[in-house]
């Protein structure tokens, strides 16, 4: 079967994405790549320092990633394209995670600026990716504004608290017809799973990954659960009952 992941044309091979960010040792990250065999792998704008190579978190990501800087600090559609083009004159490629957050204290994203950053990015030739708040009439105007895929939140981000989202997670993978990345709120590999057993696409995180006491380990972890998501989602998945099916018949055993 094939079941190749393609974003803008692009093969993607691994169904997880992580991220670079707060990791107590940035040079472990090389490692973290390799155990989760992760394709495409999100920056900070902000941590990319060309003159300052010690600085410079790049040199920790090997050859032949996807880069994909995102827009974090942006508060408004302006700000969010200034720093894509920014990255990408970087040389940091086209591709772009559209973050734009002006609510400070649950950092949820604003689907409206985003909508706007959206088009105006994807005019100008980028592979826009857009973080957002789920919901369906958003991500269909992401569609029309010519996102390559819709990155839903499954909860407030930095929480690990899960699906919180569930419900309107389904609805958006059911009805976008463009990859459907959760991003957000996955704080362990159960809730990956959980999100490819749905349907999916693929799943981006990055704090469950790099807080955790053995990040390598935790790497792999997730992709184990990813690929087992994954394999299920396609596999059917059993229907579910509120009363008990035996699996063996209970008839017709020395005389019953």
């Amino acid at each position: 079967m094939n079941d190749e992941l393609l974003i803008a044309g692009v093969p993607v091979r691994s169904r997880l994405i992580t991220g670079s960010g707060k990791y107590r040792d940035e040079s472990i990250i090389k490692d973290v790549l390799e155990a989760a065999q992760c394709d495409i792998i999100t920056i900070a704008l902000r941590r990319i320092d060309f003159d300052s190579p010690q600085e410079n978190i790049l040199k920790n990501i090997p050859s032949g990633k996807v880069l994909l800087p995102n827009t974090s600090g942006a508060r408004n559609a302006e700000e969010a394209v200034r720093i894509a083009r920014l990255a990408r004159a970087m040389g940091c490629g086209n591709w772009v995670k559209i973050e734009v957050i002006n609510d400070q204290k649950y950092l949820l994203p604003d689907n409206h600026e985003t909508v706007l950053a959206t088009e105006i990015l994807s005019r100008d030739g980028f592979v826009v990716l857009p973080y957002m708040s789920p919901d369906l009439s958003a991500a269909r105007r992401m569609v029309d504004a010519g996102a390559a895929v819709v990155m839903p939140l499954g909860a407030p981000i930095g929480s690990n608290r899960g699906l919180q989202t569930r419900e309107l997670l389904e609805i958006i993978i059911s009805e976008i017809d463009i990859p459907v990345i959760v991003d957000a709120g996955i704080g362990k590999p159960s809730h990956a799973a959980e999100a490819m057993e749905l349907g999916a696409d693929a799943v981006l995180l990055n704090t469950a990954i790099a807080s955790s006491d053995d990040p390598v380990a935790m790497a792999r972890a997730f992709r184990l659960a990813v690929e087992a998501g994954r394999t299920a989602y396609l596999a059917g998945m059993a229907g579910v009952s509120k009363t008990a099916r035996a699996s063996s018949p209970l008839t017709g055993f020395l005389d019953n």
